[in-house]
């Protein structure tokens, strides 16, 4: 008789919490904070972009949403943290290329393929191939004449390991036939200051940090990295024009949520972010810093996370770079 009054609660437990969980998926978040994870320092275009949206995004779920700084290794340390947060839809992960290249340059401590699930790719970013004002190369073109001409002796700067900065020139110089010196430093920004310097031949960074410096003539662009010209250097030819091959190259960035989050806080999440990516002010915001909007589905965005890692991990393998 006990074991079957045992049984009854059981079954009546297991059933309450199947009822409870669509239930709290349905209401999520009902006021709850919302905590963005930005893997990267303050103050880079992941951040600033991750924070403009909050403030829409926020009204949009009737409730807070902070955006929370996990910098390290590359964007590891803050991704890892969202991988393994509870799947309630309160973290949130901002991240950007960097989680499509560095797992073909180290072991992870989590898969993100598996651990992450993609919510919407946000937008794209190109980057400006931009040499010192004192470089002797006035055009893309004289540039890689020059680096074919000497093979590794012309040297590019970037942020690191795991950085598109280092992995954009990567792919061009092997779309190009040519080699070049990589020199890496601690971050994005000391990359930029050493190409400022004439430390190195030449960097490639994304418009929003490096823009300023074009306009200001400290540093000459001679190339963009998206498929077209972009309307804030209508006269910068693309690499694609350059090299005389198929190029393209950007900076995404988009949001994740951890494993086992129900799909309906996934789709929920994906809907209000859509609405809120096509608001005037986010749109102009992108628009000034010549990014682009993409707001995709979640499967949509899957589909480009693949596409992503395959192209990353074949640049790395014809790189020679090995796994650390």
């Amino acid at each position: 008789m006990q074991r079957r009054n045992f049984n009854t609660l059981l079954t009546a437990v297991s059933l309450a919490l199947s009822l409870a969980a669509p239930a709290a998926s349905a209401a999520w978040p009902d006021g709850k904070p919302i905590s963005i994870v930005v893997p990267y320092a303050p103050g880079g275009t992941a951040d600033a972009l991750a924070r403009l949206i909050a403030q829409h995004l926020g009204p949009k779920l009737a409730t807070s949403v902070v955006v929370v700084n996990k910098a390290g290794a590359s964007g590891i340390i803050g991704a890892q943290a969202v991988a393994q947060a509870t799947p309630d839809g309160f973290t949130v992960l901002y991240d950007a290329t960097p989680l499509s290249i560095n797992p073909h340059l180290q072991k992870m401590p989590f898969d993100p393929e598996k651990d992450l699930i993609p919510v919407t790719q946000v937008g794209v970013t190109p980057m400006l191939l931009t040499v010192p004002k004192s470089s002797p190369y006035a055009s893309g073109q004289e540039l890689m004449k020059a680096a074919k001409a000497a093979p590794g002796k012309l040297t590019f700067g970037s942020g690191g390991q795991g950085t598109v900065q280092y992995m954009a020139p990567e792919l061009m110089n092997q779309s190009a036939g040519v080699s070049m010196l990589h020199i890496p430093y601690k971050s994005g920004g000391l990359a930029i200051t050493a190409t400022l310097a004439g430390e190195v031949d030449m960097g490639f960074f994304n418009l929003p940090a490096i823009s300023g410096h074009v306009k200001s003539g400290l540093v000459k662009a001679l190339a963009i990295t998206s498929a077209q010209r972009n309307p804030l250097f209508p006269d910068v030819p693309t690499v694609a024009e350059v090299i005389g091959k198929p190029y393209e190259s950007y900076e995404w960035n988009g949001v994740f949520l951890p494993r086992g989050t129900p799909v309906e806080i996934v789709n929920r999440l994906n809907a209000a972010l859509r609405e809120v990516l096509v608001t005037p002010e986010i749109k102009t915001k992108f628009d000034s810093l010549g990014s682009r909007i993409v707001a995709s589905s979640p499967e949509d965005f899957r589909k480009y996370l693949t596409a992503e890692s395959g192209r990353w991990a074949a640049t790395v393998k014809a790189a020679g770079i090995k796994k650390e």
